[in-house]
């Protein structure tokens, strides 16, 4: 019998398990309501409704390295924090390679997904689409899985924010922000300093008159550019991920702190945070700092009220003459196309075994890729995701009881509720170490250090020591890639091939 699964969403996770799909031998078709593929990654000029929208200078924030899929490494003369449009090409390519795009049906949403009648014997699902001209149709699905995303609802909670109805100038979700062409010469507020808001705030410091960043809770720091000039997250290594198994929590956030402190003193630049260091995923701007330095851009606390064009904050301070405010607060999750019974709610999150499949359902024909908050890049999370969701699909892999699970849900509840600082808008947190080993384990393809220690010690020292990139997980088992191990010993010539080759463009110039 073929095994047909629905993809929701041709976004870097839609991408990935359409691949992992087909690794099995099982039948995917992808179902995308744009005209193209990269979701979140694809900049438009105008945010669309219910789709993620990005500005036009974004550059991630992950090393290139660390955010590539496992078996296609980003080419070396990319650079190493890459601008959203060279993040398309690589999807672009990565699509082209594996032959994904003859399984997408663009400019087609996904409007229900309900269950059969007879879900009981068979775990089918009923897919409802809508195509571009408004024609409906109905298809008959074995599993689903959902790649939609958690960045399509903007979080724009006015009620908390007495006064914004009297507001005299233009207040929008930074969403829907772009660019910083309508800053020129103006005052602005931007509230939340997550990414996105440090970023916007140090954008529109270059052409504003004045800026100000409102916190209610502050945050850490960090520069995407660490010691000796390298990648802050190329330090990411197992080494490191069992220092922080077995050194107390408490004095890991304590040298941290220390660190962060050294380079700029955070209670003086009013970033200081109510939680520890590693108690949230930090904000990774380089140059904000500086801008704090040189008054660009100034930290307020939250807002009491608005009157008018005047905001007046907690501290009892207020500026006048505010012509724009910037909402950078966070997004709503939904999933609004699937049955409210498909979901398990445990405390501020829908509950997923593995932060994958609804525990409650009577078959796991369901599941749900790149839902998930951590601190690596989503990219390789989500390819990991995939190949356990297709190793069940396919039947390789089988889940446990549906109370086995519900429980293992509830203590990932607990443990995150323990460990980190979550809420309604960032319900859950793993550790990409972790989490990415967790699911190897399961699929059987986690490397194992003792038999590289004894049998390939070149290549122990560069998986134990050197930074925990994708490559490593398919070094073994299902899905072994005989590439791995060379483009594990090559990383770091990728890493430095950028600067070598500005270096001989200069030379070649000059």
């Amino acid at each position: 019998m073929v095994f047909r699964v629905a993809v929701i969403g041709a976004g870097p996770s839609g991408l990935t398990s359409i691949k992992a799909c087909l690794d099995e031998g099982l039948e995917p078709t992808c179902f995308e309501s744009s005209d193209d593929m990269g979701g979140l990654w694809k900049f438009k000029e105008v945010s669309e409704p219910n789709r993620a929208s990005i500005y036009r200078s974004l550059t991630i924030n992950i090393w290139k390295e660390m955010m590539c899929y496992s078996d296609f490494p980003i080419p070396a003369d990319y650079p190493n924090y890459m601008h959203h449009s060279k993040i398309l090409k690589y999807f672009r390519m990565y699509a082209e390679h594996f032959k994904l795009l003859e399984h997408i049906r663009f400019q087609t949403s996904v409007k229900k997904v309900t269950q059969r009648p007879d879900f009981s014997r068979t775990g089918q699902w009923e897919v409802v689409t809508e195509n571009k001209d408004g024609l409906e149709e109905r298809h008959i699905f074995e599993a689903v899985i959902c790649c939609s995303g958690h960045f399509n609802y903007p979080n724009l909670p006015l009620k908390d924010f007495p006064g914004i109805e009297t507001f005299e100038g233009h207040y929008f979700h930074s969403w829907d922000y772009k660019g910083p062409e309508d800053m020129h010469g103006k005052r602005v507020v931007v509230i939340g300093i997550g990414n996105s808001g440090g970023d916007i705030a140090v954008e529109g410091s270059r052409v504003a008159e004045q800026v100000y960043l409102s916190t209610r809770s502050g945050a850490w720091v960090i520069r995407q550019v660490s010691d000796n000039g390298e990648p802050v997250d190329r330090f990411n290594s197992r080494f490191v991920h069992v220092l922080f198994k077995v050194l107390p929590m408490s004095f890991l956030n304590w040298l941290g702190e220390k660190k962060l402190n050294a380079m700029y003193d955070h209670a003086m630049y009013g970033l200081k945070p109510k939680h520890r260091l590693f108690s949230q995923i930090p904000v990774i701007n380089d140059d904000l700092p500086f801008k704090i330095l040189s008054g660009s851009v100034l930290i307020k606390p939250n807002i009491r009220e608005i009157r008018g064009s005047t905001v007046v904050f907690d501290d009892g301070s207020a500026v006048e003459n505010v012509d724009t405010i910037v909402f950078a607060t966070g997004y709503n999750y939904d999933f609004p196309y699937l049955p409210n019974n498909a979901m398990y709610k445990s405390g501020h999150r829908v509950g997923l075994y593995k932060h994958v499949f609804p525990p409650n359902l009577e078959h796991p024909t369901l599941a749900i890729v790149g839902f998930i908050h951590s601190d690596g890049a989503i990219m390789p999370q989500a390819e990991m995701q995939a190949r356990f969701v297709a190793r069940v699909f396919a039947g390789h892999k089988k889940l446990p009881a549906n109370q086995a699970m519900i429980k293992a849900v509830e203590k990932d509840t607990k443990q995150i509720e323990k460990s980190y600082v979550v809420s309604k808008l960032t319900p859950l947190q793993v550790d990409f170490v972790e989490y990415m080993d967790d699911l190897a384990k399961d699929i059987g393809v986690r490397p194992s250090l003792l038999w590289l220690l004894f049998t390939d010690f070149p290549l122990f020292k560069r998986v134990f020591w050197g930074p925990v990139t994708a490559y490593q997980y398919r070094l073994m088992g299902p899905g072994k890639w005989i590439g791995a191990r060379k483009a594990i010993f090559t990383q770091l010539d990728r890493h430095h091939f950028p600067k070598f080759l500005l270096l001989h463009i200069v030379w070649i110039l000059f």
